[in-house]
C-alpha cells in the first residue's frame, strides 16, 4: 500500500476506508464491521466517520472493527459545525470519543462551513482539545478557496492538516481554484495535505461510464480501479 508521511512523522495510507451510510441499521452491523476489519487487514488502516452518519452509528461501528488493534489504525472523524463552538465542541469530541471507544482522535475535521460560530473559535477550541490530548490533528472539510482564505488569515491556520473535498473523473472543480491556490499559499501551510472523498463517485454512474469501462478493460483493471488510481495521481492526496 502506498503511504503518505504527514509532517509530524506519522506514515499514513493513501487509500483509506468511507464509512458513510454505516451503522444506520442493526441489520448490517456485522457485515459492515466484517467489511473494514478485511480493509485494515489489506492496509486500508486509515478510516474516515463522522458523528453525522448514522447519527453517530458509524463511529460505533468502527469501534467494533478495530477493536483489539487500535495501535494499526489512523481514526478520522468530523463534527457538524453546529457543534464547533467553545463550549459545544469539547462535549461533540467526547461523545466521538465514548463511541469510537478511543483515548485520541488521530484527526479530527470540522464537517463543512457555516456563519456560525465564527472559524476563528473553532480553531481556538480545536488547539486546546490538541493540546490536551483528545485529538493529535484537526483540520477542514468541504472548504473553498474563500473558505480557505479566511482560514489562513487566523493564526494558528499552521496547523490544520487537511482538507477533505469532493474530487473524482466527474467533479475536478478543485483543479481550477482550490489547487492552485493551495500551492499558491504552500508557505502559510506546508503540511495541509488533501484527502479526496467519493472518489469512485457517487452510486454507479462514473463507474457505468463507457469511456471508464474501455480503458479499465485494456489495463485488465475493474472501472473502480482506474477511477482511484486517476485521483491518487496527485501528490499529497489521500
Amino acid at each position: 500500500m502506498k503511504t503518505l508521511w504527514l509532517p509530524d512523522g506519522n506514515r499514513v495510507p493513501v487509500l483509506g476506508q468511507g464509512t458513510w451510510r454505516m451503522g444506520e441499521s442493526k441489520r448490517g452491523r456485522d457485515s459492515e464491521v466484517a467489511a473494514l476489519r478485511v480493509g485494515i487487514e489489506l492496509g486500508m488502516t486509515l478510516i474516515d466517520t463522522a458523528e453525522m452518519y448514522g447519527d453517530g452509528g458509524a463511529e460505533r461501528v468502527v469501534a467494533d472493527a478495530i477493536e483489539g488493534q487500535r495501535e494499526r489504525v489512523f481514526v478520522v472523524t468530523k463534527v457538524y459545525p453546529h457543534n464547533a463552538s467553545h463550549s459545544r465542541l469539547p462535549r461533540a469530541c467526547e461523545r466521538s470519543l465514548e463511541r469510537l471507544r478511543i483515548d485520541t482522535i488521530d484527526l479530527y475535521l470540522l464537517h463543512w462551513r457555516e456563519k456560525t460560530p465564527p472559524l476563528e473559535e473553532t480553531v481556538e477550541t480545536f488547539e486546546k482539545l490538541r493540546s490536551a490530548g483528545k485529538i493529535k490533528r484537526w483540520g477542514v472539510s468541504n472548504f473553498a478557496v474563500d473558505d480557505m482564505r479566511e482560514l489562513f488569515s487566523i493564526d494558528d491556520s499552521r496547523n490544520c492538516a487537511a482538507n477533505q473535498v469532493l474530487y473524482n473523473l466527474e467533479n475536478r472543480e478543485i483543479e481550477f481554484d482550490l489547487l492552485p491556490f493551495l500551492s499558491e499559499h504552500s508557505t502559510v501551510n506546508k503540511q495541509l495535505v488533501l484527502m479526496a472523498y467519493s472518489p469512485v463517485g457517487h452510486g454507479r454512474g462514473l463507474l457505468e461510464n463507457a469511456t471508464l469501462k474501455k480503458i479499465a478493460k485494456r489495463h485488465d483493471a475493474t472501472a473502480a480501479q482506474i477511477a482511484l488510481a486517476w485521483v491518487l495521481r496527485q501528490p499529497d492526496v489521500i
